[in-house]
């Protein structure tokens, strides 16, 4: 591992001739450079807050824990591949079986840490996982072959997951759960295909799911509520691709087998649906169609969620489907062939 020293451009720009002086240096930040063959962790140990962490194209196995704020790491794209390593009880983030963890605490959440062009796969549990943090940015990250989500966070606020590709996770390609009010964060401009979940939003409120592309999974977006107070939902889901979600994935003792879902809202309330083009979703389950509304498991309402200006087509049972008949939703200048109950396309 090699650090190098980088001055901010304020050090580097003269004021004018006239008695002027050079501004005074700002903290410069640090460098570190991590060719194959050396430790990734080794640069986070090393590196204080600002510092830049660059990981040169190879494989480089185990996982790397971040509890420093406004790190960055950045690798090559898909030529830098992390991967499990031997076991270590004294990593957190390798204990619980992640590929990258961000972690702090309620008390003292983890800040502004930069996840960026690299490859994460083959970890028993989560790709890139954050827990207890603030405005954790994950982008152009190639999150495959995991054992449960590809890229997540968890209790944490304001994150940005970005221009991500999430493949062939077992679980969810992009989670975010356990967050009353996310503030704002976004999950934008995704691939995610052949996961059991697209995106899954569990327990979450005041985020964005905008222009990504579902295609391939049990299920593209999937929203979970119960009787957590505030209730899940707020969101806004708009502007996404979401095609022929018709993988299979087996139910459990609490949900029914998923296959052929579009969009799904279970227990989330006041969710605006819009702009989406969902098509060619088919499927026989509970959960199967285009955009679909079915009470929370836990008996609580999927209700006041308005769904607006879609594109869904070809979807089987049904484009729109309202199935919880307690609940009132509002379906709105949609573009659709057939709905449950009849009359909202």
């Amino acid at each position: 591992m090699h650090a190098q020293r980088l001055l901010p451009l304020a050090c580097a720009t003269f004021l004018t001739a006239l008695g002027s002086v050079l501004a005074p240096a700002a903290q410069a930040e640090t460098r570190h450079v991590v060719h194959p063959g050396e430790s990734i962790q080794a640069a986070v140990d090393a590196a204080a807050p600002g510092d830049i962490i660059e990981v040169l194209p190879g494989e480089y196995p185990g996982s790397v824990l971040i509890g420093t704020d406004r790190v960055t790491i950045r690798g090559a794209g898909e030529r830098t591949v992390i991967t499990p390593g031997e076991p270590d009880a004294a990593n957190a983030c390798a204990a619980a079986g992640h590929g990258i963890c961000v972690f702090g605490t309620a008390e003292h959440p983890v800040s502004d840490v930069r996840i960026q062009s690299l490859t994460v796969t083959g970890f028993t549990k989560t790709g890139v996982m954050g827990s207890a943090t603030e405005h954790m940015r994950v982008r152009r990250v190639f999150a495959h072959d995991n054992g449960e989500h590809g890229i997540g966070q968890e209790q944490s606020t304001r994150a940005e997951f970005t221009d991500n590709t999430t493949d062939d996770n077992a679980q969810a390609g992009l989670f975010l759960a356990d967050t009353a009010d996310a503030m704002g964060a976004s999950i934008a401009r995704n691939h995610a295909s052949g996961n059991r979940l697209g995106v899954l939003i569990r327990r979450g409120r005041a985020l964005t799911i905008e222009y990504n592309e579902l295609t391939g999974n049990c299920a593209g977006v999937f929203v979970v509520g119960d009787e957590t107070k505030p209730v899940a939902g707020a969101l806004d889901i708009r502007r996404n691709r979401i095609d022929e979600n018709n993988k299979f994935c087996e139910g459990n003792p609490r949900l029914a087998f998923i296959q052929g879902s579009g969009i799904v809202l279970t227990g989330a309330q006041e969710t605006r649906v819009s702009d989406n083009q969902v098509r060619d979703n088919r499927g026989e389950s509970p959960m199967s169609g285009g955009i679909v509304m079915v009470p929370s498991f836990a008996g609580g309402p999927t209700t006041n969620n308005v769904v607006r200006d879609n594109v869904v087509q070809r979807n089987e049972p049904a484009d729109l489907a309202n199935r919880d008949a307690a609940a009132v939703n509002t379906f709105t200048a949609n573009v659709c062939g057939r709905s449950e109950p009849a009359g909202h396309c």
